[in-house]
């Protein structure tokens, strides 16, 4: 009893919440110090903003990188690699002279990001009961929605009074900080296999074990596209709340706030109800509000009655609604796997990603055509991951019936 009661220390979820929060920090951080870069590296902002696309692409291939190196070095091993990697591209970020050096760098940076990310989710995997590691994963999102608040708020101050290389000289800074709680706080998890291949056809073949995975795949997909949700309103808010609405930027900084306290909120009632209901349970209940919210958004915007108060309120609801799918989804999906729970973690990771900058891109390619954009990509992910999601499970229980006879 006292073990699961070590691993549930606050050192701990700390730590994994931190490595998992390593990469929306580093997308969020250097965000208030855009224009100062463009002046410095005498470039144009719209350049800068290839540093993210770069980013976000060294997320994606990243996390399936990680995860057979996870099952054949063990858990630690790989975080340590990712940690130097991570530091070293955040020093070199701070001392580029080129825009096309940070570009490069912030894909590397990215890289080192994703051994944390999928490591988490695997000592999650690892150190927890069935029904505690929901509960975990709804702690770990504490840390995660937090950084998207303090990052660009803490970024800003650092540039004003340092410049924007100090915004990625504290990252490093950060780095080791997080490299010396793992060292010390993290437990080792699930043994090292050191016959496992790292060879491309073995490595495809256990990806291909994991997708084939009927409770992997309808979690995972239908948890995944869910999420998009989140990039789909990183992407248009923006332009709802700066221009449509009119509201100063310190305005839809309180705003952004607002709603992201919704997402931490609810992950944390998400522990609460999980003592009385089973994951399963919550999970198709959550995402039958988000079509209703989703629905009433789309509704409100296209014949003029909302403004900005209850657009707000709907949007800070539906964000509600991630903080209860996306833990039970991530838990449900890993919860058969344990025996390659590396793997599972790291194809998980990368589709959460692809889902949302898919989400997010449509977004941006409609926005230009209508101001509905950013309320029908919530709207769409929304009903296509409930529909995934009840198909996905009837043919599941069919399955289990199957195996049962």
């Amino acid at each position: 009893m006292s073990e699961v009661k070590t691993r549930k220390s606050p050192g701990l979820i700390l730590i994994l919440g931190l490595l998992t929060a390593l990469g929306p920090i580093a997308t969020d951080i250097y965000l208030p110090a855009f224009e100062d870069i463009a002046v410095k590296l005498n470039t144009h902002i719209s350049t800068i903003s290839y540093t993210l696309s770069s980013f976000f692409i060294g997320l994606s291939i990243g996390q399936l990188i990680y995860g057979p190196m996870l099952e054949r070095f063990g858990r630690k091993k790989p975080i340590y690699v990712g940690l130097v990697i991570y530091f070293l591209a955040s020093l070199g970020c701070a001392l580029s002279a080129d825009i096309y050096i940070l570009i490069g760098l912030r894909f590397f940076q990215a890289v080192g990001a994703c051994a944390g990310m999928v490591a988490a989710r695997a000592l999650v995997r690892d150190l927890f009961e069935d029904k505690e590691v929901a509960q975990v994963f709804s702690l770990l999102m504490v840390v995660v929605a937090v950084s998207p608040i303090i990052a660009p708020t803490l970024g800003g101050l650092i540039t004003i009074q340092l410049g924007w290389r100090w915004v990625f000289a504290s990252l490093s800074i950060l780095t080791l900080l997080v490299f010396i709680g793992s060292y010390f706080k993290l437990p080792h998890g699930k043994p090292a296999n050191p016959k496992h291949s790292l060879r491309l056809k073995p490595v495809l073949k256990n990806y291909r074990e994991v997708l084939l995975d009927k409770q992997f795949a309808v979690y995972a997909i239908s948890g995944s596209i869910a999420y998009a949700g989140i990039y789909s309103y990183l992407s248009g808010s923006p332009h709802i709340y700066l221009e449509l609405f009119a509201v100063s930027k310190t305005e839809y900084s309180i705003i952004f706030a607002i709603i992201a306290a919704g997402l931490i909120g609810s992950s944390q009632i998400n522990n609460l109800i999980l003592k009385k209901k089973e994951t399963a349970q919550v999970v198709p209940v959550a995402q039958v509000f988000q079509c209703l919210l989703s629905v009433a958004l789309v509704a409100i915007s296209y014949f003029e009655m909302g403004g900005l108060y209850l657009t707000t309120v709907l949007i800070f609801l539906y964000m509600c609604c991630l903080g209860f799918i996306f833990p039970n989804a991530s838990a449900l999906s890993l919860v058969r796997l344990g025996h390659t729970a590396g793997n599972a973690s790291a194809m998980l990771g990368a589709m959460q990603m692809v889902m949302g900058a898919i989400g997010s891109a449509l977004v941006s390619y409609f926005q230009a055509r209508t101001d509905l954009a950013m309320y029908l990509v919530m709207c769409s992910v929304a009903f296509l991951a409930f529909a995934l999601l009840i198909s996905g499970t009837k043919s599941l229980k069919s399955a289990y019936h199957l195996a049962e006879k």
